[in-house]
């Protein structure tokens, strides 16, 4: 699709002599979310990572074919994507700590990426990062600023990778497992911030996770990963309420007693 800022077309993931993920395809339009759920080992990590150009040594993509905002992924330099990563599509992953500098304050990571990738002078990049933690609404965000990775909640961490994810004002964020190791009350307080974004400055999500309530919640299109192939696929209240595969049938019944309902309710309306 022509007005699709992530498109995947028929992508193959493989090593040297097994194909890992067999022909995934979706079109993420400016704006949209696509979900994709599945079980560990099912492909979907792999998949946005084809989409980041970070896939794991002796890993390709050896079939189809990935497009970001109009331009074709293969082939790209190390410096064109270093140029197309962060400004163009960006990603959020699970684990926050993992991801930022423990010797560094969060504020002065993202004023680096802001001097290094905008050009910022030094007040700038620090107003603006200002800006961003306010922006993913974390209280006081001088504080923040000031203060190192260790001092910080997990749900504070994931807002601050948020905010370093959204700083050169990307048009695709992928999130893989964004808010799998925090609880209840903060995942959701993180999945309505991402909605907040998509809908303030049109970002485009995907969206993975093992969780189809979280997919339920937010997504409007969801893709069913298991064993490296897309199982089902289609409008999200469609899948979910009237799930044709077997595996699809299996998750909605796992995730009931979770209070999926709730969420099914939710899209219905």
């Amino acid at each position: 699709m022509s007005d699709s800022v992530l498109s995947l077309q028929d992508v193959r993931i493989s090593t040297e002599d097994r194909e890992l993920v067999h022909g995934v395809s979706f079109d993420l339009p400016a704006g949209g979310v696509v979900g994709i759920v599945g079980e560990s080992g099912s492909g979907k990590t792999l998949t946005c990572r084809s989409a980041l150009g970070i896939l794991p040594e002796g890993l390709h993509v050896s079939g189809g074919s990935v497009t970001i905002d109009g331009s074709d992924i293969a082939g790209l330099t190390t410096r064109q994507w270093t140029a197309l990563r962060g400004s163009t599509i960006s990603a959020v992953f699970q684990d926050p700590a993992s991801y930022l500098n423990p010797s560094l304050t969060v504020g002065s990571q993202i004023a680096e990426v802001l001097r290094v990738k905008a050009g910022l002078r030094r007040r700038q990049a620090r107003e603006r990062a200002l800006e961003l933690l306010s922006a993913v609404h974390l209280r006081d965000p001088h504080r923040v600023y000031d203060q190192y990775a260790f001092e910080l909640s997990g749900g504070m961490q994931q807002r601050v990778l948020i905010a370093a994810a959204i700083s050169l004002e990307p048009k695709v964020l992928i999130a893989d497992e964004a808010t799998t190791a925090l609880d209840v009350t903060v995942q959701a307080e993180i999945l309505d911030l991402l909605s907040d974004l998509r809908e303030s400055i049109g970002l485009g999500l995907v969206l993975v996770s093992h969780d189809l309530a979280v997919v339920a919640q937010l997504c409007q299109e969801v893709l069913v990963m298991r064993s490296g192939s897309v199982v089902e696929q289609g409008p999200t209240a469609q899948v979910l309420h009237d799930p044709q595969h077997e595996y699809t049938q299996l998750l909605i019944r796992e995730h009931e007693q979770y209070g999926l309902d709730r969420f099914l309710e939710a899209v219905d309306g």
